[in-house]
């Protein structure tokens, strides 16, 4: 894909965009990116889709109704201009001034994940410090996009997904022990995850 007019009639047809992981940061990313909050689709927004949005000044509350941000604590740094001390002293208030400024749903990555669409902040007590590897966001941000397909609210999806995700990783660590663990193992039990959930 080398253009936005290649990506256009995609991002049409689709009912939620994921976008972040293993963008970039340099022009045609940039491109992408703004092609993409101009569509007024569902969203869900990681990695460097949060890092553009700060440098380029993208943010707007207003906008986000429908999407999903969800920084760690780095990328949360510099939305807020905050040092990371800072915002790790008081992480829920962190994540009320995160949504506050972002707009839309917040979930703020890291040990005991909080999400909050605003009004009210859920903490998920599942997780475990294996899932501290490069792309395990990744499938977050996939499992948000998963949900708001299905229907679910971006809210809602960010809390389900926050919780099947890492206790998925549970499933996972308390057979295998956690060195080692690796995104796509999660893809092996997420379904019956799922699927206990809803029973």
């Amino acid at each position: 894909m080398e253009s936005v007019a290649e990506l256009k009639p995609l991002i049409f047809k689709a009912d939620v965009v994921v976008i972040g992981p293993g963008l970039g940061k340099n022009a045609w990313a940039e491109q992408m990116l703004r092609e993409v909050l101009t569509q007024h689709k569902k969203v869900v927004l990681d990695a460097d889709a949060l890092n553009l949005m700060v440098e380029k000044n993208l943010l707007n509350p207003g906008d986000a109704e429908d999407w999903i941000f969800t920084p760690h604590p780095g990328e949360a740094s510099r939305i807020l201009d905050k040092t990371i001390p800072d915002l790790l002293e008081d992480r829920f208030q962190t994540v009320l001034e995160l949504q506050s400024k972002c707009g839309g749903t917040v979930i703020l990555k890291g040990a005991g994940s909080l999400s909050t669409g605003g009004s009210t902040i859920s903490l998920c007590d599942k997780g475990n410090p294996g899932m501290a590897v490069g792309g395990m966001g990744d499938v977050l941000s996939g499992i948000c996009g998963a949900f708001m397909c299905q229907g679910l609210s971006a809210e809602v999806a960010a809390k389900m997904a926050v919780y099947v995700h890492a206790a998925a990783a549970d499933e996972i660590t308390a057979v295998q022990g956690e060195i080692g663990l690796i995104p796509s193992d999660l893809c092996k039990v997420l379904p019956r995850v799922i699927n206990k959930r809803n029973e």
